[in-house]
């Protein structure tokens, strides 16, 4: 089959766009650049030609920008320290994070909250933060509300006017507890 050179550049943006997807998707994992470039069908060292060539910048720069811009969300919005966003947007070290921090934004991670705190809708606090974006025990703890919720459902549900009805008891909003809303990660 012969294509004309416009359907094969969108062929390989295409491509490039499934590994870039896999990148925008899994941002705070640790991420292996065979894999990604596996998405898009190429070698490691042709996808990041390629991936430069599309984007302007390497897989690596891109993949750390982009953490560094929820970094930066975090920091505006979160009750959470700098080690704590540091962790949860994917780097396992705080000297690396605060270096690309202040290249990318001119600040230091504590002189960016200091500066931008209060621009933002309202401080979330740290436990919120922590469980929408997969923090410490997030998962045990979805998964053990996902196991309530169908217990619930099973006993009667929230009609019966248990705690899994979301009152104080269980957690729920008036308590402040996880059941309040945005606790849940609608991305998975």
């Amino acid at each position: 089959m012969v294509t004309s050179p416009d359907e094969a550049r969108l062929a390989h943006l295409r491509r490039l766009r499934l590994a870039k997807d896999v990148m925008d998707r899994d941002w705070a994992e640790p991420l292996d650049l065979d894999a990604v470039a596996a998405h898009a069908g190429y070698s490691r060292y042709h996808f990041i030609r390629a991936f430069k060539g599309a984007y302007g910048s390497t897989p690596g720069q891109y993949l750390t920008r982009r953490r560094i811009e929820r970094a930066e969300e975090l920091l505006r919005s979160a009750n959470l320290s700098v080690t704590e966003i540091c962790s949860l947007v994917g780097f396992s070290s705080l000297g690396t994070f605060s270096t690309s921090f202040k290249k990318q934004t001119g600040l230091t991670p504590s002189a960016y909250r200091d500066r931008y705190v209060g621009r933002a809708a309202g401080v979330i606090p740290g436990c919120y933060a922590m469980l929408w974006y997969g923090g410490r025990d997030a998962p045990a703890i979805r998964s053990q509300a996902a196991g309530a919720a169908a217990r619930g459902a099973e006993a009667g549900g929230p009609e019966a006017g248990g705690p899994e009805a979301g009152g104080p008891e269980a957690g729920g909003p008036e308590a402040g507890g996880a059941a309040a809303g945005g606790a849940e990660d609608s991305n998975s």
